[in-house]
């Protein structure tokens, strides 16, 4: 045995084998089982299980001679779950700014991550103070806007999922934040009625926002975007003025992720 295969962790070192075998395919375009094990240094029978384990996976697959190996199509939906984010991140950046600055708030996308809402881009308008970054932070769906928008519109079945399982004991963060199941439902649906979310001191004490849904070429929602302030600044009656140019700006994004609603 060489030493490559003598392992400090034996299962920290296979995924470090794998990703180099899927590296070695990416590289080459295909490769047979002796190519892979004298690429990565190991026994032919090491490097015919890590492919084998792979293309259970479907992360790689065999050609039609079955002699050789290339990337599987597995990793497409993970692939385009990266994709997608970044996409809403890159053509969603021009109007984030443009938010911003006509509001002067902060402006965030985030999208849906299991049981949370993850922001993934911020733009800060010129009134803001206080200089807190949301980007990568996860954020609770039944008490912000972002979160409210992106399960408003999922199919009624997996809401239904979602609010028994990953909901089932929603934290109340304020005494403005819906725990009971019917309130959140019935919140949720005036969303959909309305098109945008609306949330006053839900998540934080003195922290109100709106956000709308952005939708990805099949019409599914794949992210939100939202305008969120200090409350003596976005009152009530503020939100609703704001809401129809946040929910302008989440359809262009949307039409430049590939949506053209009918």
């Amino acid at each position: 045995m060489s030493n490559t295969e003598r392992p400090r962790d034996s299962g920290v070192q296979s995924v470090d084998r794998a990703i180099s075998v899927l590296e070695i395919l990416a590289r080459h375009g295909e490769a047979g089982v002796s190519e892979v094990a004298l690429e990565l240094d190991v026994h032919k029978s090491t490097a015919f299980r890590l492919l084998a384990a792979l293309e259970t996976r479907g992360l790689v697959e065999q050609t039609v001679d079955r002699g050789k190996y290339t990337l599987g199509f597995g990793l497409i939906p993970l692939a385009g779950a990266v994709s997608g984010r970044l996409d809403v991140t890159r053509l969603g950046r021009e109007l984030c700014e443009r938010l911003a600055v006509e509001f002067a708030e902060t402006v965030n996308l985030a999208v849906l991550q299991e049981q949370y809402a993850v922001n993934v881009h911020q733009a800060r308008g010129p009134s803001t103070v206080l200089t807190y970054n949301w980007i990568g932070r996860i954020t609770p769906l039944h008490c912000t806007s972002s979160g409210k928008a992106l399960i408003a519109w999922l199919d009624p079945a997996e809401l239904g999922h979602l609010l028994k399982d990953g909901l089932a004991a929603p934290a109340r963060f304020t005494e403005h934040t819906r725990i009971n199941r019917e309130d959140i439902e019935a919140d949720l649906g005036r969303v959909r009625e309305l098109g945008y979310a609306l949330v006053e001191e839900e998540y934080e004490v003195g922290l109100n926002a709106v956000g709308a849904p952005i939708r990805d070429q099949t019409g599914a929602v794949t992210a939100a975007l939202s305008v969120s302030g200090p409350a003596y600044r976005l009152p009530a009656e503020r939100l609703t003025d704001m809401a129809p140019a946040v929910v302008d700006a989440a359809h262009e994004i949307s039409r430049r992720l590939g949506w053209f609603p009918g």
